[in-house]
């Protein structure tokens, strides 16, 4: 059996404005249009498709692109019910709109309670209006009065769109590039002689993991970011993937390859532009997000720092 309950809700009680986002494409990978080359963080992101062979595509064996989320969901937590657990539910049906502020559907009280009626309990307000809020996991119906129509939450942003926002607090950045050869005047490695590369100083905004959360239209989302892989592109046509934060050289190392990320360069820099390969480093991050009952993972990359080394020949002399 139904029960209706009277209940009066100030406006403060109300869940904040929606964030207004652009939606994002579900399966797809976020790739960084614009980096800043001081600091290596990612000035424009946009979205490409994640289809093998294109742009976008991860390319390897790591977790996809996926999840967008339902805008709409049911919080039996915050309600202090236990079953059914958190989770999307549809955005209307015949009750009205969902509002994830209220968790309920919401539509205007038709008719309106007059100004002897209970409902007021002798505080009659002659402004806004009272909507009916029913929550059909828990078969409860209450009246509310609200000064403004409460949110429509399936007008909102999607988990991942929250999520997005959570990215943005995090700040990522682009690894600092440690290589030996050294990048620097003065230093030259050899032509068939190992080139060690690795992530300098890696921390939670350059290789992670760093968490953040964020909130919009009634849905809160934390997400965890860390770095997947490293493509190092060596500037003579050929490329390494490094999944490691890799292993930075010392001298007593001597002529060793790098156990997890290093290059053997064939041919000397001389033809290049100031004699020198230039080196980029490119991180691909992954960052999975749980909120509002949901999951998801999202594919960032395209966050690029580059530095310039020198490759000379060794010359033997004749006497």
């Amino acid at each position: 059996m139904r029960r209706l309950l009277t209940l009066a809700v100030t406006v403060g009680a109300l869940v904040s404005g929606l964030v207004t986002l652009v939606s994002s494409a579900a399966y797809a990978d976020t790739v960084c249009g614009q980096t800043d080359p001081d600091t290596g963080i990612c000035l424009i992101w946009v979205e490409a498709p994640g289809n093998p062979g294109t742009p976008g595509d991860p390319g390897d064996d790591g977790p996809k692109d996926t999840g967008s989320g339902a805008a709409c969901y049911w919080d039996g937590t915050a309600q202090g019910v236990s079953k059914p657990p958190p989770g999307p539910v549809p955005c209307s049906s015949e009750y009205g709109y969902w509002s994830n502020g209220y968790h309920c559907y919401i539509q205007l009280a038709d008719p309106q309670p007059g100004p002897g009626d209970p409902f007021w309990e002798g505080a009659y307000l002659d402004y806004g209006a009272v909507y009916s809020c029913y929550q059909p996991q828990t078969d409860l119906l209450i009246l509310v009065w609200s000064a403004d129509p409460p949110p429509n939450s399936g007008a909102g942003p999607t988990p991942r769109e929250v999520a997005q926002l959570a990215i943005e607090d995090m700040k990522l950045t682009a690894i600092n590039i440690g290589i030996a050869p050294k990048a620097e005047d003065g230093s030259v490695g050899l032509v068939g002689m190992p080139v060690w590369m690795w992530a300098a100083d890696p921390g939670e905004h350059t290789w992670g993991p760093i968490t953040a959360s964020a909130s919009a239209g009634g849905i809160t989302v934390t997400a965890t970011a860390r770095v997947h892989k490293v493509t190092w592109d060596m500037g003579d046509g050929k490329k390494v993937t490094c999944t490691s934060a890799g292993t930075p050289y010392k001298a007593v190392y001597g002529s060793k390859k790098s156990p997890d990320c290093g290059h053997v360069y064939m041919a000397s820099s001389s033809s290049k532009p100031d004699h020198k390969f230039t080196v980029t480093a490119t991180s691909d991050w992954i960052i999975e997000w749980e909120g509002a009952g949901q999951t998801g993972t999202i594919r960032l990359n395209g966050l690029v720092r580059e530095a310039q080394i020198a490759i000379g020949e060794a010359q033997v002399l004749v006497q």
